[in-house]
Formats: C-alpha cells, structure tokens, sequence
C-alpha cells in the first residue's frame, strides 16, 4: 500500500510518501524524524482532538466551548460528538471543568475552555 500525506507535526508541512510492505512501514520526504512518527502513527492508529460546544440552561450564554482533554481515536470522532450533542449544562461552570467524564470510556474528559458561565454570574 502507498499513500501520501502531509506532515502536521510543525509549520515546514512535510509531503510524505508512505509504504506499507509485510508489515514493515517506510517514509519518505521527511525532514525529521517527528514526521516519521507522524506518518506510522496516522497508519497504525491515527488520534484526533475535538473541540465543539454544548448547549447551557442559560439565557445569556446559550452555547459553551468544550472540547476533550486528550486526542481520541479517530474513528470514535461521530460517537464523542453524539454524546456531546447530548449535554445541556445546568450549572454555572469555569474553564477546564469536567463535563463529561471519561466519555465514551476513552479515557478523556470533556471540558469546558471558557469561564463565559462564571462571567455571567
């Protein structure tokens, strides 16, 4: 198998060719190591990061940003975002409070980046 990529690792955006041959995964066009890594990661496990919001029982801020404490598989991305589509917050809460604990059992938390609910208070 071949593929071609482009490293997001850091600002140079490396174009990647990759191999898969028996097993054994080659990279090329890297100009680091940290893109090579990148590379066989995004083949053998590929993890994402999600930030969205969730609705608030509140009138003056009827949306709060979240997003999860840690990168999640990428494939788990639609089942995080149901849960998350699930919430409504009752409570006035800050920055980095839990929202939802370990969703999904993945081991990240949701977590609300913004204190807009204690600013209203």
């Amino acid at each position: 198998m071949e593929k071609t990529m482009v490293c997001i690792v850091c600002p140079a955006g490396c174009a990647l060719e990759v191999w898969e041959r028996g097993g054994e995964i080659t990279v090329s066009g890297n100009r680091c190591r940290r893109g090579e890594q990148f590379a066989v990661r995004e083949l053998t496990n590929p993890m994402r990061t999600i930030c969205s919001t969730v609705k608030t029982a509140f009138d003056d801020v009827p949306v709060l940003p979240v997003r999860v404490s840690c990168d999640i598989p990428k494939g788990r991305i639609f089942d995080v975002m149901a849960e998350i589509n699930k919430v409504l917050v009752r409570e006035r809460v800050g920055r980095g409070d839990i929202i939802i604990p370990n969703v999904l059992g993945l081991g990240a938390d949701v977590i609300a980046t913004s204190d807009l609910l204690r600013a209203a208070e």
